[in-house]
């Protein structure tokens, strides 16, 4: 590997814990990123010198989140194996898996809570639960909708940044005015916006 190489790859690594997946899987899945043809679990496991149950354990569990393709070459028995998609799917599968392993159980833990009956004790923290609850279900709507776009639409909304803000204050769906308390509006195509007015 090159000294560039090296770097990405040890630096996912050191980011697979706080992904959920371990050192040597962050380290596998940044290989096969930075690599330009397809790898076999043999040249994974010499590149980065472990071992190869390991290496078979570790593409398990990147299938698992849907970030390998497989590639096969004639003549050749062997698995290859390249990193799933461009930057874009790449972002898109990791965004996915970490909704589906850790947020959705905790939504759906605060909405069965909320469904039990109310003890007078816990009138406090149902509030606090409902709140939760709500902006999450929000942004995980917002998610999905954002994964709808056409990948053009959804380049052109990065770019604008900050600008988004400008455009909804001048269709007046937004206001920086802290006079009242937030609200969802319809907004074309049906997708909802939230529309703030308490400055945040």
């Amino acid at each position: 590997m090159t000294e560039l190489t090296q770097r990405f790859v040890l630096h996912f690594g050191e980011m697979g814990s706080r992904w959920g997946i371990n050192r040597t899987v962050g380290q596998m899945y940044a290989y096969l990123v930075a690599s330009p043809s397809p790898r076999c679990a043999e040249e994974i496991a010499a590149a980065l010198q472990v071992s190869r149950s390991n290496v078979s354990m570790g593409l398990k569990e990147l299938d698992s989140w849907q970030l390998l393709k497989r590639n096969h070459v004639p003549g050749d028995r062997r698995e290859f194996f390249t990193a799933h998609g461009d930057a874009w799917d790449i972002f898109k599968r990791l965004a996915e898996q970490r909704l589906a392993r850790e947020i959705a159980p905790t939504l759906s833990m605060l909405r069965e809570a909320l469904m039990e009956p109310a003890a007078e004790d816990d009138v406090y923290l149902r509030r606090r639960m409902r709140d939760m609850h709500d902006l999450i279900e929000r942004l995980t709507g917002w998610f999905a909708d954002v994964q709808r776009l056409e990948r053009s639409t959804l380049d052109r909304l990065l770019t604008l940044g900050s600008g988004v803000v400008k455009l909804l204050e001048h269709t007046g769906r937004f206001s920086t005015t802290p006079t009242a308390k937030p609200r969802l509006e319809p907004a074309l195509g049906g997708t909802q916006i939230l529309e703030r007015h308490d400055g945040h």
